[in-house]
């Protein structure tokens, strides 16, 4: 295979990576794309090319300190104000606690980050990272993404942003977000092969044991329904609801459960919970059936009857619906991890 293939050419300089980990992150958030961008040196240089990257972690404030969510604690040798360069790609590593991005302290970094439009070729973000770019406004009326279980409070925050959690990562003009944690490192691989080419991205995948496009979406990880305190009306019912799943459960019949008729149940149901009852009593048939999956040998028919999902066939269209995925895909991906090296 030749340079020609390998998209490296003799003259290309290393590309200037710079990844903010903000104080509360995952230490993946920023170490899986690092670690994407290193390889990729690596790989290019056994080429015979030239070029790659030059990746720097900074803090997003003067003390150059940053804290993980385990606590391990980061001394970066510089802040991202101090970068006064050009950057060819700018990574947000987003908080586990989106509160902490409201630190006063962030201020100067959310006025340099407002402004650095001009500055870099694409800015990007991890995780909850999205936040990070919505206050600084580089997402209003941008596609983004951001950790499934953090969607609706992007949204809710910052309504100018169009949120969809389902993919790994997204693309809209110079501006790219990713999920949860690890899609990071999907949209690292993304950017790797979008300068390089494919076979460069391709071997670096390889090297991370990792796909270089994830199937899936980050739907399949999340959970259906929300939680809602003791006192909702779909938290009251929903041990009985589960113990009945394989029975018929009409909006009459849940409505007679808790002595209600069945208009007025529909309404305070969807009132407190936001959603229909009868959409509520769906989603809840396929929580069960993935536990199944992932945790028993019981076979689809067994399961779909158990939880109330008719034959294979309309669970396979309530999966799909759902979750974007069929049951058997959704056992592959899934089933517990012991399940097959216990002995």
């Amino acid at each position: 295979m030749n340079q020609e293939d390998l998209s490296v050419r003799k003259d290309k300089p290393k590309k200037q990576v710079v990844i903010v980990a903000m104080t509360g992150h995952m230490l993946l958030d920023f170490s899986g794309p690092a670690d994407v961008f290193n390889c990729a040196n690596t790989i290019i240089e056994r080429s015979g090319g030239s070029g790659g990257y030059n990746v720097l972690v900074v803090s997003p404030n003067a003390n150059k300190q940053v804290t993980t969510s385990s606590g391990i604690e980061i001394n970066c040798k510089y802040s991202v104000m101090e970068i006064s360069g050009p950057i060819d790609t700018l990574l947000i590593a987003g908080s586990n606690d989106v509160q902490n991005l409201d630190d006063p302290n962030y201020q100067e970094f959310y006025s340099w980050l407002s402004a650095i439009d001009q500055r870099t070729r694409r800015v990007g973000s991890v995780c909850a990272g999205a936040f990070a770019l919505a206050k600084a406004g580089l997402l209003n009326g941008k596609r983004a993404t951001t950790h499934w279980d953090r969607g609706g409070q992007l949204q809710k925050n910052y309504p100018l942003v169009q949120v969809d959690s389902n993919p790994f990562y997204t693309k809209d003009g110079k501006i790219y977000t990713s999920g949860g944690v690890s899609s990071g490192i999907d949209l690292a691989l993304a950017l790797v092969e979008e300068d390089y080419g494919r076979e460069i991205a391709m071997q670096v995948a390889r090297r991370l044991v990792f796909y270089l496009n994830r199937p899936g979406f980050q739907v399949q990880f999340g959970n259906l329904l929300p939680v809602h305190d003791h006192q909702n009306i779909a938290e009251k019912m929903r041990p009985w609801m589960i113990e009945h799943l394989h029975e018929p459960l009409d909006i009459v019949r849940l409505a007679d459960h808790i002595n209600m008729s069945p208009r007025n149940f529909t309404r305070v149901f969807h009132k407190q919970t936001g959603t229909p009852p009868a959409k509520y009593v769906e989603k809840l048939r396929v929580e069960a059936a993935r536990k199944y999956l992932e945790d028993t040998d019981s076979s689809l028919e067994e399961i779909a009857e158990k939880c109330g999902l008719g034959g294979l066939v309309s669970m396979r269209r309530t999966f799909l619906r759902h979750l974007m995925v069929t049951p058997s895909d959704y056992r592959r991906a899934f089933r517990t991890s012991l399940a097959d090296v216990i002995t």
